[in-house]
C-alpha cells in the first residue's frame, strides 16, 4: 500500500478505497513466529515420549515448561507434522473385543 500511495501520490484512505481494502489491514505488519522451529521440535519430542498424549495434553505440558502457546497453534503444528494418537488396542482375553477367551 505504501508503494501505491508513493507512486501515485494519493492518500492511504483513497488508495484503500480504490483497492477495496480496509485501512485497518494496512496498520499492522504480519510477524512470523521466530520460535516455530523450536516449538515444533518440542511438540515432536513430547509426542514421541508420550505416544498416547494428544495435542491438548501436549499443550498443557508445553505451557508448564514455559512455552507461550495455545491449543490452536499446537494443533496446527500437530496436523502439519502428521502426528496422530494411535488407536487403542483391545485388552487380551476380552471376548467382546475379538480376543481369545
Amino acid at each position: 500500500m505504501a508503494r501505491v500511495t508513493a507512486k501515485l501520490d494519493v492518500s492511504e484512505r483513497f488508495a484503500c478505497r480504490v483497492l477495496d481494502q480496509h485501512r485497518s489491514t494496512q496498520r499492522k505488519m504480519a510477524e512470523a513466529a521466530d520460535d516455530e522451529a523450536a516449538l515444533t521440535a518440542a511438540i515432536i519430542d513430547w509426542a514421541r515420549q508420550y505416544g498416547r498424549y494428544g495435542y491438548r495434553r501436549v499443550t498443557a505440558l508445553l505451557r508448564a515448561e514455559g512455552w507461550a502457546c495455545n491449543h490452536k497453534r499446537v494443533e496446527r503444528i500437530w496436523r502439519r507434522e502428521g502426528l496422530r494418537v494411535p488407536a487403542r488396542q483391545p485388552k487380551p482375553g476380552n471376548p467382546s473385543a475379538g480376543g481369545c477367551g
